[in-house]
């Protein structure tokens, strides 16, 4: 299994943003590249090719799982896990988002110190 490097953040919050992106990059080691919207994902998939994708649900515009199916329909994801950031985790909800194609959700509000070992766990688990 190859080494998990690069993480394409997907969250219109600029706080969130940030707390991420040192949660993964400082305490992680992971290089992240952050968009702030489902269309800028979009545009910088091909450029960035990320192993994997972190992506807030509630977004304006468009939101995390039809962004999820754009990327669907222009690219081969099959390889690439998912995860869904929200503070929406009933069990139908998160069932729903898997449904998708998520490879599985974190909780909002989440603990920077342990937010890169659990994507760790998520990216051997996809990989297992």
């Amino acid at each position: 299994m190859t080494e998990l490097q690069r993480i394409m953040h997907v969250e219109d919050d600029s706080s969130i943003q940030q707390v991420a992106k040192i949660a993964l990059e400082a305490v992680g080691g992971f290089t992240v590249h952050t968009c702030s919207s489902g269309q800028q994902a979009l545009d910088d998939y091909q450029a960035f090719t990320p192993q994997l994708i972190l992506m807030d649900v509630m977004m304006p515009g468009m939101d995390g799982p039809t962004t999820l199916q754009q990327l669907q329909q222009k690219y081969d994801l099959s390889g690439i896990p998912t995860v869904f950031m929200t503070a929406k985790v009933q069990s139908n909800e998160v069932s729903s988002y898997k449904a998708l194609g998520a490879a599985d959700v974190v909780v909002k509000p989440f603990d920077p110190m342990t937010l890169s070992e659990q994507i760790r766990q998520i990216w051997r688990d996809f990989h297992s």
